[in-house]
């Protein structure tokens, strides 16, 4: 096997990965690091998704990183401006040059008596096998499948004579000058979709079989914006960005507590947009709870604008068979198309679909259980990145890298090699690690670790909470168990 050994190894190059990069040289800059990414390129999902008008679905006060400050005036920003400002946090930091490219992790494996992960990985187009070494491994490498979304088997498809494409691979080919378009969805993609198509197409329709939560908010922080005109970049930055955070919290915690008032307080605000005369309670009306699913935030009312015009509207009905020209619906109307975008979602990756061994024996992630949201119980030196569903990413991916680099230096200081959430208590019980009713939640929930029903186990999803416990809790809290190998590579 490979001998060269880093530190910590990264795994991805997106907005997480670049993130956890730039901590562990604030924190722990006696650290070596690698980043491995499986694509060609740097920016994750913000190189990855291309399709028009993509965009954040959250406020870039959050979203972007607690140690760089969001410039722009739009505070709803564009895939393209995401992407740059990765990127340029990558360059400016001197990170870029850490990057492998075409570096897929397919297994790990850890060894107590060396206290090392070895991490076989596919190099280049060939795939060719390769090896390497790391004291501690932190996959950022977000929890959806990269080549490919989630495309229902929609009956009579292979009939269809249009373009069908999903958006997650959207053709810049793809002509959309005067074409009669139907987006299947009613996510965040499709909302996007729908009013940027709108704008160049003879007619977009949004087919959903049922409604979601639809929020419109300015694409503008105009708050933040006169803030920044009289206080430095930084500090204006981490005032907005505790606005928002703490904006945030209590809506959601308002959606929990009262969720038929915002119900109502959220139809309102569509039939505001729409009009009276709308089918607001048929086409926007959810049958769930807010934040039983995310909502959808839509800048400056741009889908509805898009309805209103006339260029966009909305079908809720069931799909009954592809025609050669397009949809024929349950109850019995018929949908023409010459494009058809199947804006249905992800296929959700269980920690990147890495195979993980320990000391010779495999483990079912299944079986296991999330450690603070970031680790697994009985994985020595591994954590992972993942967002909030309530709140932007960056957030709670922010939090776990500072937190693994205070595991770092604690490790150091006592002379540990390496350290291991257990699980111990028999009245901690299993629940989900996340709690979504979303289709492409319930499709793969089952293969993830769980989350249990108290903490340290529970994820709480929660940023003031997390803050508390991962920027300055007690690291030797009688869960998580440190140790030092008899010899250290």
């Amino acid at each position: 096997m490979a001998s060269e050994i880093v530190d910590v190894l990264i795994v991805g190059a997106g907005l997480s990965g670049i993130g956890a990069a730039r901590h562990l040289q604030l924190h722990c800059p006696d650290r070596s690091y690698a980043i491995v990414e499986a694509r060609e390129r740097s920016g994750g999902t913000w190189d990855l998704f291309r399709y028009p008008g993509v965009r954040s679905d959250s406020d870039m006060y959050t979203l972007g990183y607690r140690f760089r400050p969001w410039r722009s005036a739009k505070s709803i920003a564009d895939g393209p401006s995401i992407l740059q400002y990765i990127r340029d946090t990558a360059r400016d930091y001197g990170i870029e040059p850490q990057i492998r490219y075409q570096h897929r992790v397919v297994r790990a494996a850890w060894s107590s008596a060396e206290a090392l992960w070895t991490v076989t990985l596919e190099r280049g187009a060939a795939r060719g096998p390769v090896a390497l070494r790391c004291r501690f491994l932190y996959l950022c490498s977000g929890y959806y499948r990269y080549e490919a979304g989630y495309t229902p088997d929609f009956p009579g498809l292979a009939d269809f004579r249009g373009r069908f494409i999903h958006p997650q691979h959207w053709d810049p080919t793809t002509e959309v000058n005067g074409r009669r378009i139907v987006v299947i969805g009613s996510g965040a993609t499709a909302v996007t979709l729908v009013p940027e198509l709108a704008k160049r197409a003879a007619h977009v329709t949004m087919l959903q079989r049922s409604p979601t939560y639809v929020v419109s908010l300015p694409d503008e922080d105009a708050f933040a914006n006169a803030l920044r005109a009289l206080l430095p970049a930084r500090a204006a930055y981490a005032f907005v960005r505790w606005k928002n955070v703490l904006l945030g919290l209590g809506f959601y915690k308002l959606c929990r507590r009262f969720p038929e008032a915002v119900k109502k307080l959220l139809r309102a605000g569509v039939r505001r947009r729409l009009g009276k005369g709308y089918d607001v309670d048929r086409h926007f009306s959810p049958s769930y709870r807010p934040w039983d699913q995310r909502l959808c935030m839509v800048p400056n009312g741009d889908l509805f604008e898009a309805i209103r015009s006339g260029r966009a509207s909305v079908c809720t009905d069931h799909i009954e068979r592809f025609t050669a020209h397009g949809i024929h619906l349950r109850s019995g109307h018929t949908l023409d198309a010459d494009i058809v975008v199947s804006a249905t979602g992800l296929q959700l990756a269980v920690l990147g679909d890495v195979r993980f061994a320990v000391d010779g024996r495999d483990v079912d992630l299944a079986k296991t259980m999330s450690y603070k949201g970031m680790m697994c119980s009985d994985l020595p030196n591994l954590a992972f990145a993942i967002g909030y569903t309530n709140a932007s990413w960056t957030l709670k991916c922010d939090l776990s890298s500072e937190y693994v680099c205070r595991l770092l230096n604690h490790m150091r200081r006592h002379g540990y090699t390496h350290c291991t959430p257990r699980r111990r208590d028999p009245a901690v019980t299993e629940e989900p690690l996340i709690d979504f009713s979303s289709g492409y939640v319930r499709r793969a929930i089952d293969a993830f670790p769980k989350q249990g029903s108290r903490k340290p186990w529970k994820l709480y999803q929660n940023y003031v909470l997390d803050l508390l416990t991962l920027r300055h809790g007690r690291l030797d809290d009688g869960v998580i168990e440190f140790a030092a190998a008899a010899t250290q590579a």
